[in-house]
Order: structure tokens, then C-alpha cells, then sequence
């Protein structure tokens, strides 16, 4: 009796180890899960899956995406690579294109100001006289829309400014804001002017147009300033 419960002791006993052995062999990592990467290979693909650092902003004017963004054509044709470096170079360029967009303003801005006088005299000017004060507005309102055009031009393709910058209320905003407005006033001084040699009654129209026009750009312009 006492031979058969130590037989069955040391069975129990085996069939146990039996079972531990087989745990042991499906907890084996090749069976189930992917052997865990050495501590290089770890460090490795942190790097690997951190963002790149942003160099553009995420708000752009289409036309400075047509020229600075990621696909842009400075990008594809090379000529300033989306780099630290070529950041730093568009910066520089985008200073020496708002300074000229400044001065273009206030060429602009005497432009402006002198077919205002002149067109102010036509509306009481006869005979010769109207006839020089027409041609000597309208050769002063071609070189305005001349200066006006290329001021905006570089206010549009200017590259993008720094990343993260503050926004808000400001400024620029303002400068922005008003942009919208004398361009829009621009366009009406223009259409009206032409239509006035067909039909007299526009002038006041036209007048309007132009004042409204001063204005907003002559704010645009100082609020920069001051």
C-alpha cells in the first residue's frame, strides 16, 4: 500500500513538470510576440518617428504658396531649398521686400494725393485748361496704378514670415484689413473713371471711389509707421 501512494506521488509529480515544460514553451517570445529590440534599435526608432522641425507656417497667402510652400516653385526649381538655411535666406529677402513694399506705399501714397488736387481742378477747369488737367490726371493715374501694382505685388509674393508667430489684433491686422479695402476701392476708381467720359453723372461716384480709396491707403500706410 504504502509502494502505490509513492508510485502515485511521483506521477503527479511528472505530470506537473509535464505541464510546467509546455507553459514554459508557449510563453517562448518566438512563438507568440516579436523579440523586444536591443536598447539601440529602441533609440533608433524614437528618432526615426519624431516630426521634423516646421519651417513654414501653416497660414500662407496662396500666392506665397504658389511661390515659398512646400511644392512652391522656388522649392522645385531649387532655388532656395526648404531648409534652415534657405529659411534664413528668405527672411532676409522678405526684409528687403517689405522695405521696398514700404517705400512703394508712399510713392503710392503722393500719387495718390497729387491726381486728387488735379482731378479736383477738372471738375471746375473749361476749354484748354480741362484739357491739360485731363491728360496730366490721367498720365499721373497710370503711374499710380504702376506704383500701386508693384507695391501690392511684393506685399503678395513676399516669403512667408517665422513660425509661431503671435496672432491677433495688431497692426499688420489693421494694415491687412485696409488692404482689402482700398484694393476694392482701387478697382471702382478705376471702372468709374473710365465710365465717366461716357456718362457725366458718375462723377460723384467717382469722387467717392477715389476719397475712399485715400483714405484707407493713407492709413494702411501710417499705422505701419506710427
Amino acid at each position: 500500500m504504502r509502494h502505490v501512494l509513492y508510485l502515485s506521488l511521483l506521477l503527479c509529480l511528472v505530470f506537473r513538470a509535464g505541464q510546467a515544460q509546455d507553459s514554459t514553451r508557449l510563453a517562448n517570445p518566438d512563438t507568440l510576440l516579436p523579440a523586444a529590440p536591443p536598447a539601440d534599435d529602441l533609440l533608433g526608432s524614437l528618432t526615426e518617428t519624431l516630426p521634423p522641425a516646421q519651417l513654414l507656417p501653416d497660414h500662407m497667402l496662396l500666392s506665397q504658396r504658389m511661390f515659398w510652400g512646400k511644392k512652391g516653385l522656388m522649392r522645385i526649381t531649387n532655388v532656395v531649398p526648404l531648409t534652415l538655411a534657405g529659411r534664413e535666406k528668405e527672411l532676409n529677402i522678405r526684409r528687403t521686400m517689405l522695405n521696398l513694399h514700404q517705400i512703394g506705399g508712399f510713392i503710392t501714397l503722393a500719387g495718390f494725393l497729387a491726381q486728387g488736387i488735379v482731378g479736383s481742378q477738372l471738375y471746375s477747369a473749361q476749354g484748354a485748361d480741362y484739357t491739360r488737367l485731363l491728360d496730366l490726371h490721367r498720365g499721373i493715374g497710370t503711374a499710380t496704378n504702376i506704383a500701386y501694382a508693384t507695391t501690392t505685388l511684393l506685399s503678395l509674393s513676399t516669403p512667408p514670415a517665422t513660425v509661431g508667430r503671435r496672432r491677433g489684433l495688431s497692426t499688420i491686422t489693421l494694415h491687412k484689413y485696409l488692404a482689402v479695402v482700398h484694393l476694392a476701392g482701387m478697382i471702382a476708381t478705376n471702372v468709374l473713371g473710365n465710365r465717366v467720359r461716357e456718362n457725366d453723372s458718375l462723377k460723384p461716384y467717382h469722387r467717392a471711389a477715389a476719397y475712399t480709396t485715400f483714405g484707407a491707403y493713407a492709413i494702411s500706410v501710417l499705422v505701419l509707421k506710427f
